[in-house]
């Protein structure tokens, strides 16, 4: 069975998408820790990280950095962080966080409700900053 990352990039579930190459695919987090939490994917299904060749692990923290590339001007934020838990879907992803302080990447605390208005115009932003 596919999971919903997959169903994702087939297009089967709607995603506010901020990048896409022919091997990578990022959209925006829908019960984001901050405004811009971004998932970058291979298009692939992969369950663990450590499972992808050499070239798709490569590629896909090449593609992730042009993506936090695109976030940060788009966010205004100080930095971008990164995670990678690999445990809620079985389809491996990194975490783009957008940063102004610490506490804005805690997994713990209440996820931000955005309006799908709000969440659209942020996918623009960032995408229109994709390099």
């Amino acid at each position: 069975m596919a999971s919903i990352f997959s169903k994702i990039v087939a297009g089967e579930i709607p995603s506010y998408k901020v990048a896409e190459d022919e091997n990578y695919y990022a959209f925006l987090d829908i019960a984001p820790m901050a405004k811009g939490h971004t998932l970058v994917i291979p298009k692939h299904e992969v369950d663990y990280m450590m499972d992808l060749t050499e070239d798709e692990y490569q590629g896909l923290w090449a593609f992730a950095r042009r993506v936090a590339l695109a976030i940060k001007p788009a966010l205004h934020c100080k930095r971008v962080g990164i995670a990678v838990l690999g445990m809620e879907v079985p389809h491996c992803h990194i975490h783009l966080v957008p940063l102004n302080r610490e506490s804005d990447m805690d997994f713990r605390k209440e996820k931000l409700s955005l309006s799908a208005d709000e969440m659209k115009a942020v996918a623009e932003s960032i995408a229109a900053n994709f390099k």
